[in-house]
């Protein structure tokens, strides 16, 4: 929306205001500032308020507005006066004000930091969290317009009011004053504030998932006439799936006469259907689907998902059509799954819901899948079918215009029919948001993702993303930090999945072996190393084993305290005659099942070749009782002891019982819509209630492979290891407080800002570099010019022998394999020699920049960096020096801030990391020192994001300390961080 004439001309329109929002029903609405064009619509809005609401606005019944009143609520100059609207189908819900004052309360302007606010919501959209919403963003605009406090005067009656203040997390004081409450909010966003802003978040858009994905009507719009096509298709995969509410066929190409189409209601729009159809399948060309997406909008369909094609796939003319799809369905409330979907299922029994072009429903099961890709959602869907495996829900997003991964990981997080959530991702729109819901999703379920597309410049056609410039390697180390199992194809993510939803986690990497072949036996044992789990001697119990041999096993194995999982080999047993008996699958996993029948907390998996019907009789549960809450009790605190489950076996359930790292307010209890037929509605196609499938308690995982098995199962225990150290988070050390100057140091970042306009910012000099650095306490060994041997003489006379001498050009800089460094100089006539043999190799010292600098204590060179991406944050990066390291990528990566425990992995992350710990028997370093310097430097970016990269290359640490012999840093103004900021719905 643009500005009109009218409007102050020095104050533009800010756009950038503008977001769409998810309520707390799961709806959307979009938040705007208000303008002079408006004044037809607030006045609407004001006609449908009540007296109530009113009277608790304006302290006195104030039955309409005056022209007066209406000009100075539209006429804002959007820093001293400011309006905020909140609108659906572009009319007002809500609406939300400020006015800068000062002191004694009078109209002010800066550099008066104090405003009066009030709001005022429309009553049937009351309890939707319009506005909380309101309070967060116009509390971030106020920000941006340098005011600190709310102030603002509540009747006491209006419960209601101060409960939003009260409840948005911000400092406030309270006082009463003249018959009224006085409340005072302090702005400054706070750690509560946060959690309460994410928790609404959380809520909202699971909700908004939930609406989709539970619906009590659906209309497949575009339904063809004739059997086939993708409308009758996913007609005819709602009735076959026993959907159990209400389902409408629309066509406006129906005749006239046509009341039903394969026994469902036929209509040729929404406005024919006699109540409110919460869900619309849209499979109409895309130059149709603008009508179709007005005519869902205006008869209250509350989600769409959109089968059509044509959109960003096909190039930028598609992205604009999909960008003006996305507003359109939000303008009306709508969230999308699409466009170009493969469509939705929940197999949940309530609703039994397959709006999908998938032929044939999974089994209900405890899986939770979201994919970007209709191909593999095609293939996962099958191998789970083959591998007996089911679903809890499944949602194939296409362009994932709207709703993504991100939202998906809000709706399992507390779902309570999804024990695993699998992603196939081929885009991630916001890293940073994604990182932190994984890292609370995974402390209380596993989350499993592979990631196509992963090389720069490949990002799929329809696929709208930041920018970021961190390759896929840290990536990968960054989901791994945030608590998500990432694998390579989606074989492995199948695997891991059943391993996952069937078994209880792993204690610890210990394995034990057992079955009828030596052969696979070791196979399986060679794996297991090639994986790092601990394995123990194969057991072979021979090719004569019974099904009851494999029981007695079994049971020995998991009663045995030394070992945390089980492997379970088996191959077709041979008969007399000298041929194998393949049939017997059912009688072994018979024995197989008796044998975890007591209440192990131990995973199992098998591993089989060519036995008939073992996988489907594994995959049969042995109780299909609902998951009961579960409580870990320690066998005993010694090494070697077990850890033990007091209900049973459980699915994916850590040995420990995790508190999630990012605590907020607890989700709210989600609700199914109870369906019912509907008028004129047939009953729902009788279907047999879906089988539940190889997911739940009981269920053993049969892989055709040891090292698919093995896989599967170092996975689960790299996993349960996240989630014992997830219970109890890392700190940052209170010392570190004492010794940073974080004012000094903002002072001289300023400062240096100043003196470069170039919004790309500036490398600092070397002394700039140190004096930073220091305020931090991060000491770099000095360095002198050395332009001729007089200078390189005069410099080490001034440091102290030994010095060492190196070129800094730029291609020559932290190349000492190509000669451009001399170590250990211990006099003038050394340093002169030096210094004749580098010129004489490389070239004069006008090109080489050579410098001197004091020798450092020996010890192992690495390299420690610190920089901001734009799309996934600041990330903390670790690894040895040398063109070894750089070559084999040995580098570990953390996201910022960085907590001790998150520094200590970092070093020890690193393949080369036993160099750090005394390897062939040279002295262990300082790892303490190293670790320590992480978390400056890790403090450091993040106290200040203008810091946008730092380099400390080399850092030498010996055996007692570390030296800083370089360092590079470069500031910039900082990115924007939408994390931080209001909630709003992203734009691609």
């Amino acid at each position: 929306m643009e500005p009109t004439p009218e409007q102050s001309p020095h104050h533009a329109y800010p756009d950038h205001w503008e977001a769409d929002v998810v309520l707390r029903d799961g709806g959307t609405a979009r938040i705007r500032p208000i303008t002079t064009d408006d004044a037809e619509r607030l006045v609407s809005f004001y006609e449908q308020v009540s007296d109530e609401s009113k009277y608790y606005r304006f302290f006195a019944p104030y039955p309409r507005l005056s022209d007066r009143d209406v000009h100075r609520f539209t006429h804002h100059d959007y820093v001293d006066r400011v309006g905020l609207a909140v609108t659906i189908g572009g009319e007002f819900i809500g609406t939300v004000r400020y006015d800068r004052i000062n002191d004694q309360g009078r109209p002010a302007s800066a550099p008066a930091d104090e405003a009066e606010v009030a709001f005022l919501v429309q009553d049937a959209h009351q309890g939707r969290g319009v506005a909380s919403a309101l309070l967060e963003h116009i509390a971030a605009v106020a920000r941006e317009r340098g005011i600190r406090r709310f102030a603002a005067e509540v009747l006491p009656a209006n419960n209601k009011m101060i409960k939003v203040f009260r409840d948005g997390g911000y400092t406030q004081r309270r006082s009463f004053e003249d018959g009224s409450v006085h409340l005072t909010l302090d702005l400054e966003p706070t750690e509560k504030s946060l959690a309460v802003q994410r928790g609404r978040e959380q809520r909202a858009e699971a909700r908004s998932v939930q609406r989709l994905l539970a619906p009590g009507s659906v209309a497949v719009i575009g339904t063809g006439r004739t059997p086939g096509g993708v409308g009758r298709t996913v007609l005819r995969n709602l009735l076959a799936s026993g959907y159990t509410g209400r389902t409408y066929a629309v066509n406006r190409a129906f005749d006239e006469g046509l009341a039903t189409l394969d026994g469902v209601p036929a209509h040729r729009s929404l406005g024919e259907i006699d109540e409110q159809v919460d869900l619309a399948v849209i499979a109409v060309p895309a130059h149709r689907v603008p009508e179709a997406v007005a005519d869902c909008g205006e008869h209250g369909v509350q989600g769409l998902v959109v089968l059509s094609a044509g959109y960003a796939e096909r190039g930028a003319e598609g992205r604009e059509l999909q960008r003006e799809l996305v507003r359109q369905a939000r303008s009306y409330g709508m969230r999308i799954i699409g466009p170009n979907a493969f469509g939705i299922i929940n197999t949940a029994e309530s609703v039994r819901l397959n709006a999908s072009l998938a032929p044939e429903s999974p089994a209900r099961g405890r899986i939770g899948l979201f994919t970007q890709s209709g191909a593999i959602g095609i293939a996962l869907l099958s191998g789970l079918h083959r591998r007996g495996a089911g679903l809890s829900s499944f949602i194939s997003a296409g362009n994932r215009a709207d709703v993504s991964g991100n939202d998906f990981l809000q709706y399992s997080f507390e779902d309570p029919d999804t024990d695993v959530a699998l992603l196939y991702l081929e885009s991630l729109g916001n890293p940073r948001k994604f990182n932190r819901l994984a890292r609370r999703t995974a402390a209380v379920k596993p989350v499993v993702v592979v990631k196509g597309a992963r090389h720069s410049g490949s990002t799929p056609p329809g696929h709208a993303v930041p920018v970021s410039r961190i390759p896929d390697a840290t990536v990968s180390a960054l989901m791994r930090q945030a608590g998500v199992i990432r694998v390579d194809t989606v074989t492995e993510m199948v695997d891991a999945g059943l391993l996952l939803a069937g078994q209880p986690l792993p204690a610890g990497p210990r394995v034990a072996i057992l079955g009828n072949s030596e052969s696979l036996g070791l196979l399986t044992y060679d794996a297991c190393l090639a994986e790092g789990l601990r394995p123990r001697p194969p057991i072979d119990l021979t090719t004569a084993a019974s099904p009851q041999d494999f029981r007695d096993a079994l049971a020995e194995a998991l009663a045995d305290g030394t070992c945390d999982a089980v492997i379970v080999t088996a191959i077709p047993w041979v008969g007399e005659n000298g041929e194998a008996e393949t049939g017997d699958g059912q009688v072994l996993a018979a024995a197989l099942h008796k044998a975890v029948a007591g209440g192990s907390a131990k995973p199992v998996a098998v591993v089989h070749v060519e036995i008939g019907g073992l996988a489907e009789a594994l995959a049969a549960a042995s109780s299909t009782a609902a998951p009961r809450p579960r409580t870990v009790t320690p066998a005993a605190d010694r090494p070697g002891a077990a850890t033990t489950l007091s209900t049973g076996p459980a699915r994916g359930t850590a040995p420990a019982t995790p508190a999630a790292p990012e605590a907020g307010p607890a989700p709210e209890a989600r609700t199914t819509p109870t369906a019912r037929p509907g008028p004129g509605s047939p009953a729902a196609p009788e279907a047999s209630p879906a089988p539940e499938a190889a997911t739940g308690p009981g269920r053993i995982p049969a892989y055709p492979a040891a090292e698919r098995a093995v896989r599967a199962l170092a996975e689960a225990v790299k996993y349960a290891q996240w989630r014992r150290q997830a219970a109890v988070p890392g700190k940052i050390p209170e010392f570190l407080d004492d010794t940073i100057d974080e004012p000094g140091a903002a002072a001289l970042i300023e400062a240096q800002l100043a003196t470069a306009p170039d919004p790309r910012g500036r490398p600092l000099t070397h002394d700039e570099a140190r004096e930073l650095l220091g305020r931090y306490g991060i000491a770099v060994r000095p360095t002198l010019p050395a332009p001729d041997p007089e200078a390189a003489v005069a410099a080490a006379t001034r440091l102290g022998y030994p010095v060492a001498l190196k070129t800094t050009a730029p291609h020559l800089r932290h190349r000492a394999d190509l000669g451009g460094v001399r170590l250990d100089i211990a006099d003038e006539e050394a340093l002169r020699r030096a210094y004749g043999e580098l010129t004489d190799l490389l070239g004069k010292p006008a090109e080489l920049l050579p410098v001197v600098q004091a020798m450092a204590p020996r010890g192992v060179d690495t390299v420690v960096r610190a920089s901001i991406d734009a799309a996934a944050g600041a990330v903390l990066s670790f690894g040895l020096a040398g063109a070894p390291s750089e070559l084999l990528g040995d580098t570990a990566h953390r996201l910022v801030p960085a907590t001790d425990r998150d520094a200590a992995e970092l070093i020890r992350s690193i393949r080369a990391a036993p160099v750090l710990f005394g390897w062939r028997g040279s002295a262990p370093v300082d790892t303490a020192a190293l670790e320590e310097l992480l978390l400056r430097l890790s403090r450091l970016v993040d106290d200040h994001p203008e810091v946008v990269s730092v380099a400390l290359e080399p850092v030498v640490v010996a055996p007692h300390g570390l030296t800083v012999l370089g360092a590079s840093v470069r500031l910039a103004p900082p990115p924007a961080r939408s994390d931080l900021g209001p909630r709003r719905l992203p734009n691609y």
